[in-house]
C-alpha cells in the first residue's frame, strides 16, 4: 500500500494539468505516489493528452460531468493508501510542500485534515480556510475574498496576516486538502449532493463532528491559479455554486432556506430543483 494517493478531478483542464503534474514529479512526498486523474467528460482532449504524455498516471473517465464530490469519491474508492490528497488541476505544488504536510499529520494523530497556504500566480495569499459557513460568516468570507482579489490594500494586508498564522480551523479549501483515509471512510467520503463548491466545508464539518481536528498550515505553499479551468463557463460555475449553496443550507441551516431561496429568486439565480 502506498502512503499517499493524489486525486485530481479534471473537466476541460488540459491547459492546467502539465504544470501540476510536472510539479508533482518534483515534489512527491513518497517514493511512489499513486496519482489518479478522474476526468468528468472533458471535451478539450484531456484524456488523450494524459494517455500520450503521462502513461504512468491512472486515468478514470466518468463518462459525464458528475461534479467534484462524486468524481473525488470515484478516485478515493479506486485507491488504497494511508493518506488521500484532493488536488485541483489548476494548482502547482512547491517542492517539499507535501512532505511537510504529511510530516505534520504524522506528528499530530488528532488531525484528520490539513491544508497549506494557497497563493496565486503573483504570490498573493488566498483565504483558503474559515469559520463554519452561515449567512454571516459567508458574507464575511466573500468580502475578504473579493477585496483581496481586487487588491484593496487593507484587505490584502489582513488576508496575508491571517494566512501566516497556523492552527485549527473549521474548514480548509478542497483545492489542496490532505486527509487520513481512515477519517474519510468514517464519515462516508464526500457528500455527493454537492456538485461544485462547499463540499470541502461540509466534509470538514463531518470530521469535526467526530471530534477530529482540521488544521491550516501556514508554511507549506501551493500555487492556486484560481478559476482558469472555469474560464468561459461562468454560467455553469454560478449555477453549480448556487445548487451547492442551497444544498448546504438545507443540510446545516434549514431555517435559513426560505430566505435564501427568496433572495436567489429575486436575483434570478434560484437553481433548478431537478
Amino acid at each position: 500500500m502506498t502512503r499517499l494517493a493524489i486525486i485530481v478531478v479534471s473537466h476541460n483542464s488540459c491547459a492546467e494539468l502539465p504544470a501540476l503534474l510536472a510539479s508533482l514529479g518534483g515534489s512527491a512526498a513518497v517514493d511512489d505516489p499513486n496519482i489518479v486523474v478522474v476526468d468528468n467528460a472533458s471535451v478539450d482532449g484531456t484524456p488523450a493528452y494524459l494517455r500520450a504524455e503521462w502513461p504512468g498516471i491512472r486515468l478514470i473517465e466518468t463518462g459525464a460531468n458528475r461534479g467534484f464530490a462524486v468524481a473525488n469519491n470515484v478516485g478515493i474508492r479506486a485507491t488504497t493508501s494511508e493518506f488521500v490528497l484532493l488536488l485541483n488541476p489548476d494548482t502547482v505544488v512547491a517542492p517539499g510542500a507535501l512532505t511537510h504536510l504529511i510530516a505534520i499529520l504524522d506528528s499530530r494523530p488528532d488531525v484528520a485534515a490539513i491544508g497549506p497556504r494557497l497563493v496565486d500566480g503573483q504570490g498573493r495569499a488566498e483565504l483558503s480556510f474559515g469559520a463554519m459557513l452561515s449567512p454571516w460568516t459567508e458574507l464575511r468570507q466573500k468580502l475578504l475574498v473579493g477585496g483581496n482579489a481586487r487588491g484593496i490594500w487593507p484587505v490584502t494586508a489582513l488576508v496575508d496576516w491571517m494566512t501566516r498564522r497556523p492552527g485549527p480551523v473549521d474548514w480548509v479549501s478542497g483545492a489542496c486538502l490532505l486527509l487520513r483515509r481512515a477519517d474519510l471512510e468514517a464519515v462516508g467520503l464526500l457528500d455527493e449532493r454537492f456538485f461544485m463548491y462547499t463540499e470541502d466545508v461540509d466534509l470538514c464539518a463531518a470530521l469535526r463532528a467526530r471530534g477530529r481536528t482540521v488544521l491550516f498550515a501556514a508554511t507549506p505553499e501551493v500555487v492556486h491559479l484560481r478559476g482558469r479551468s472555469r474560464t468561459g463557463a461562468a454560467g455553469t460555475a454560478t449555477d453549480g455554486y448556487r445548487r451547492s449553496q442551497v444544498a448546504f443550507y438545507q443540510k446545516h441551516h434549514p431555517g435559513w432556506v426560505p430566505l435564501l431561496e427568496a433572495y436567489l429568486t429575486l436575483r434570478g439565480q434560484l437553481p433548478d430543483r431537478s
